[in-house]
């Protein structure tokens, strides 16, 4: 008949050896799942900065586009202000599409005669630039693909700090095999299966990344 003590012996070991089995799979999802958010992170990241560069690139469309507004207005209003009916006709016609409306509209609030009118067709809500705007909503959806790039920055290196901290089970849990002292045994098994544990709960609360 085999020892009571010989039983505890084997007992633990057997729980050590499922602790290790148990910390290492839980090791490797780990690093598989920061793995993924690593690379979820520099697909935001690069969708983001592509994103930028088309802002960059209607934002500085916009600036053309308004310097030509203010050019072409400048030499229209010379004509405009000294009754040339003929050049006023020729600039006005070469106004873009867009500004057309802005410089109607100013036109009618009367500028020559009404001190209260706005200064240039520029401060009418008329004018808009379509290009400005483009930028604008390319530059914030730019920022939303930055921010979920810095929250899979934050999601890969919990993944990482998971794999530190089964790391640290495992540790426990060979270590614990390696003792003569049996309660000495027990604190160190048991102090890997308290890691263990709150790394598995604390992972539960976690996204998951299965894309391709």
């Amino acid at each position: 008949m085999r020892s009571t003590t010989s039983g505890h012996v084997e007992r633990f070991e057997a729980m050590a050896t499922v602790l290790l089995a148990l910390a290492t799979v839980g090791t490797a999802w780990s690093g598989y799942q920061g793995s993924r958010w690593n690379g979820e992170q520099a697909k935001a990241f690069s969708r983001g900065s592509a994103l930028r560069v088309e802002s960059a690139k209607a934002d500085s469309l916009a600036n053309a586009q308004s310097q030509v507004d203010v050019a072409t207005f400048m030499a229209w209003t010379s004509a405009y202000a000294e009754k040339e009916t003929a050049l006023d006709e020729f600039y006005f016609r070469r106004f873009r599409a867009e500004f057309k409306p802005a410089v109607e509209a100013w036109v009618a609030t009367k500028p020559l005669k009404n001190p209260t009118a706005p200064l240039t067709p520029f401060a009418m809500p008329q004018y808009k630039v379509a290009a400005r705007a483009e930028a604008e909503r390319l530059n914030a959806e730019a920022e939303v693909y930055s921010s979920q790039a810095r929250a899979n920055v934050q999601r890969a290196t919990n993944y990482v700090l998971a794999v530190v901290l089964f790391a640290a089970a495992l540790f426990f849990a060979g270590i614990s095999t390696k003792l003569q002292t049996l309660r000495l045994r027990r604190v160190l098994l048991g102090l890997g299966l308290l890691v263990f544990v709150s790394t598995v709960v604390w992972l539960a609360t976690l996204p998951v990344s299965f894309s391709v």
